[in-house]
């Protein structure tokens, strides 16, 4: 079966064909990091430094410390995101310790939202977000290209439209 971007949704053994996530994302959450974890260390070693001397401002190392392990933890959790569309639902699938994967049936979405934020809209990045009758199924797919969240969308619309199973 195709998508509206030639990509095939299923691969000849069956196996869907999983989609990561843009790199623009991972560059955004990793700058997020370093530029709030950067301030507070340059605020806390002042501060330190001029209350406390500066044997004391060596705290402030903490916070680069932070930098580093979440550069790290932000690639993992990144490269875990993917999602992949069948015939009858899309999987989503996510987590480095935890493993969730969630499937959405197309008849039971309810409504299909492109959302993007001032930060997202910077990094030319967009957020579909699923609502299904079960607040529980809910699932969001964070960090597409805005061309690609608007064609998610319409897509599953029209697939959810053909497929809806009456409450």
């Amino acid at each position: 079966m195709e998508t509206g971007s030639g990509q095939d949704t299923e691969s000849v053994a069956g196996e869907p064909v999983w989609i990561g996530l843009p790199p623009g994302l991972l560059r955004m959450r990793r700058l997020l990091l370093v530029v709030w974890l950067g301030l507070i260390a340059l605020a806390l070693g002042g501060l330190l430094w001029l209350f406390a001397g500066p044997a004391w401002a060596a705290i402030a190392l903490l916070p680069v410390a932070a930098i580093a392990w979440g550069w790290v933890m932000l690639g993992r959790n990144w490269a875990s995101w993917r999602y992949a569309e069948r015939a009858d639902d899309l999987l989503i699938s996510r987590g480095v310790l935890w493993r969730e994967e969630t499937v959405v049936p197309y008849g039971r979405m309810q409504l299909v939202e492109v959302t993007s934020g001032p930060v997202e809209r910077h990094f030319g990045l967009a957020s579909v977000q699923l609502h299904t009758a079960a607040a529980a199924t809910d699932a969001t797919i964070p960090g597409l290209d805005p061309a690609e969240a608007e064609r998610l969308r319409d897509r599953l619309t029209e697939l959810g439209e053909a497929r809806s199973a009456g409450l």
